[in-house]
């Protein structure tokens, strides 16, 4: 009896130990939960934080047509609503992530008991809500210690029953997709239904949802871009896609007819160095750095670009864009063939007419501006080790226009190499709105980083001459039709402060006589210039540009009207759509608006216009500038080939432009305009040293010109984008004539000049 009685107490006492035991461990669980919500183990998300829950949104540039051209970001992630994911992406998701989705409040009790029994050995428990969770504010710290982990999965659950009660299921799923890391750039189902397939969630095929689903389990070894784990994504997917059969999402012959297909990809990584209109979004990022410190929010803070998820609804075209990047490559390509031959075997190539000690600065500055002595300057190299260094072979890529190409390469050959390379600034935009549609600022902005539309001002050459022809026409009261004698002249020194005669020559030697002012444009006879600014004075002429929006330095010197001025290609087309627009410049802009991540419009662009000339003069430029399309240096587009290249052109439609070459053939311009699109291209080498040997294939009619014809050849071909090939508008009751059957007067003579000009000259 005494033995039963002790095994009875001892019982007693165990069964007291357990009951207390389990008691302090409930008591330790209340407390830890308390404590882990209580943020007594790091910070925990306030209400707020759950409101707004801090998802690093990239900024998003729009074009004027809808699409995504670009983004600012760190973590490239644009959200997408429940509404825009295809209910099949939905159904995977929970197939294989979370079957009870729909039946737990944020923790599954079955997983998670599960999970302890069997020690995790089939899998974890996290629901889609505790990854959510995990994701959104807490990650993880990689921790050995069960402790450290016990505590981050007990934060991991309080977040998610918070979650649960602060969003819809169909919320959670969205949340979760707009958080995942699909790896290569791509945050968020959004960016990875774009950069892997080049499309929409909605637009996702089953098997493309199953792929990304598939991937959710370890992006990086799931990586669809990787071809060395080809059947091992394959695999993943066609697990993906038999979870989906289980839980009834999809049938057998689905199941199999699915499993069968291969992965196709249509990869376009995202970055701020590829893309469409890359030089562009740089010279946006710019813009809007200023932009943020003038534009704070209503706390008085700054918006973060890459971060705050902002909305900029831009003027660009995709599709202009498009076409005018392709209208470039498509033209350069052949024209760098034609460069290279012709520098082949010439010393000192590709600089022409340069001393060895100019060659040796260009060089040296070259060296000075790379990344390589950059770097190697900042672990403490010598001049003389860095300058060795550009004289060992070393491998890298360079560009091509067949792609980037791996070689091995004396470091210093690739300075030269690149200084072979042409490049260009293109941009279009529309006359009456100043809104800019199309901005090309270079090839490759990879390789070369240097904008050469909002930053490059380059000699600008006979493009100039519509300036001056304007102020002519508006202050002497001339006409295109008015007849000038083209002949030697000179300016002697000290008139307009020159300090020595100034004779310039046409560029063919020759003189034609007498011709009206819509011929002399035509043929850029300089001759014919040089009269007309000896007539108005440069500084009138000077005064006309910067009307016309010009801000770049002027000299007031009659050798403008040569075109001996540099001035950048945004500035150039927007001063000639003055004359489109019946001679109202409008400034051109590139935004329309710019909204928050809400939808509320911060900024939008109000239109600067200025009355520059009367209608009149305007269209009467407009027809000078049609004669050069029509039987000048631009009559290529209306009859045939370019130069070295035959491209078919034949535009039938009226056509405003004008040419321009630099006198060493280092500069190629084309101006062209139609009622409703004024384009203006430069076409160049990074130095001025560096050129073609001969006008044939230096001058601004085969280097320039071609692009703008392959350009509005495409542009024409798309219906959608409405470009104009109607006669521009005539103005009412013109009073200066332009159809010229006969010369209307003579407006010089061949009297010597003196030192002030003659009025006499202008006799009929």
């Amino acid at each position: 009896m005494a033995t039963k009685k002790a095994n009875t107490e001892d019982f007693s006492e165990y069964k007291r130990k357990f009951w207390q035991l389990f008691a302090y461990g409930f008591l330790g669980i209340i407390l830890l939960f308390l404590f882990a919500s209580w943020g007594f183990f790091g910070k925990m998300p306030s209400f707020d934080d759950l409101e707004n829950p801090d998802s690093n949104v990239a900024t998003e540039i729009i074009s004027s047509d809808g699409v995504i051209i670009g983004k600012f970001f760190k973590e490239n992630r644009t959200p997408v609503k429940y509404e825009e994911l295809p209910q099949h992406l939905v159904k995977a998701l929970v197939a294989t992530e979370d079957e009870r989705f729909y039946d737990h409040s944020g923790i599954d009790a079955k997983g998670t008991l599960r999970a302890v029994v069997r020690l995790g050995r089939d899998g974890g428990a996290s629901t889609l809500t505790q990854q959510l969770a995990k994701n959104l504010f807490h990650g993880s710290d990689g921790s050995k210690f069960i402790l450290f982990r016990v505590i981050q999965k007990v934060k991991e659950w309080i977040i998610a029953i918070r979650l649960e009660r602060q969003y819809t299921k169909q919320e959670i799923i969205a949340l979760y997709l707009n958080q995942v890391d699909f790896v290569n750039g791509a945050v968020g189902i959004r960016s990875a239904a774009k950069i892997y397939m080049n499309k929409e969630p909605k637009d996702l095929t089953i098997e493309e949802s199953a792929l990304f689903v598939g991937m959710l389990k370890n992006p990086s070894l799931y990586n669809p871009n990787r071809k060395k784990r080809a059947k091992l994504v394959l695999d993943r997917r066609n697990t993906v896609l038999g979870q989906m059969l289980k839980n009834g999402v999809i049938s057998i012959s689905q199941k199999e007819e699915l499993s069968k297909l291969p992965i196709k990809l249509d990869f376009k990584p995202e970055s701020h160095s590829e893309g469409s209109a890359t030089y562009f979004r740089e010279y946006l990022r710019d813009y809007m750095k200023k932009w943020v410190k003038d534009h704070l929010k209503p706390d008085g803070t700054e918006y973060d670009l890459y971060r705050d998820g902002l909305k900029i609804y831009t003027t660009i075209d995709s599709k202009m864009q498009q076409y005018a990047e392709e209208a470039v490559s498509e033209h350069l390509k052949n024209l760098q063939k034609e460069f290279f031959s012709a520098a082949k075997d010439k010393k000192n190539a590709p600089f022409v007419d340069i001393t060895p000690e100019q060659t040796e600065k260009i060089m040296m500055q070259a060296m000075r501006n790379s990344e390589r002595w950059r770097k190697m300057d900042l672990n403490g190299k010598t001049k003389d080790e860095i300058l060795k260094s550009f004289e060992v072979p070393s491998k890298m890529k360079i560009f091509t226009y067949e792609g980037e190409k791996d070689t091995i390469m004396k470091p210093k050959d690739s300075i030269i190499y690149y200084k072979h390379m042409l490049q260009t600034g293109m941009m279009a935009m529309e006359p009456r709105s100043g809104h800019i549609k199309v901005w090309v600022g270079g090839v490759n902005y990879k390789y070369f980083q240097y904008d050469h539309v909002g930053q490059g001002a380059r000699q600008v050459g006979s493009t100039f001459k519509p300036f001056l022809y304007a102020t002519a026409i508006e202050q002497l009261g001339i006409s295109p039709c008015d007849s000038i004698i083209d002949s030697s002249f000179t300016i002697p020194k000290g008139r307009w402060g020159i300090d020595t005669d100034w004779s310039p020559k046409n560029s063919d030697g020759n003189f034609r006589g007498t011709i009206t002012l819509q011929k002399a444009l035509a043929n850029s006879v300089n001759t014919v210039s040089a009269k007309l600014i000896d007539r108005v004075g440069p500084q009138a002429v000077v005064d006309m540009a910067k009307e016309l929006g010009v801000t770049s330095n002027i000299p007031v010197q009659p050798s403008i009207a040569l075109g001996a001025v540099d001035i950048t290609v945004q500035q150039m087309v927007g001063a000639m759509s003055t004359f489109a627009n019946q001679g109202v410049y409008v400034k051109p802009t590139f935004i329309i608006k710019i909204e928050d991540k809400n939808g509320v419009v911060l900024d939008q662009t109000v239109p600067v216009t200025k009355d520059v000339v009367n209608k009149d003069v305007a269209y009467a430029v407009i027809k000078l500038m049609e004669g050069v399309t029509q039987s000048g240096t631009g009559s290529r587009l209306k009859w045939g080939g370019a130069g070295f290249k035959n491209y078919d052109y034949s535009f039938g439609n009226p056509i405003a432009g004008k040419t321009g070459t630099s006198q060493n053939n280092s500069d190629g311009w084309f101006i062209g305009m139609v009622p409703n699109l004024a384009t203006g291209i430069w076409v160049g080498n990074e130095d001025r040293a560096a050129h073609f040997r001969d006008t044939r294939r230096g001058q601004g009619a085969t280097m320039a010109l071609p692009i703008w014809g392959l350009f509005m050849k495409k542009c024409y071909a798309d219906s959608d984008l409405d470009v104009s090939k109607e006669p521009f508008e005539r103005p009412d009751d013109l009073k200066i004539k332009v159809d010229c059957w006969t010369p209307k007067k003579v407006v010089d003579s061949t009297a010597v000049p003196t030192d002030e000009p003659s009025m006499d000259e202008f006799a009929l």
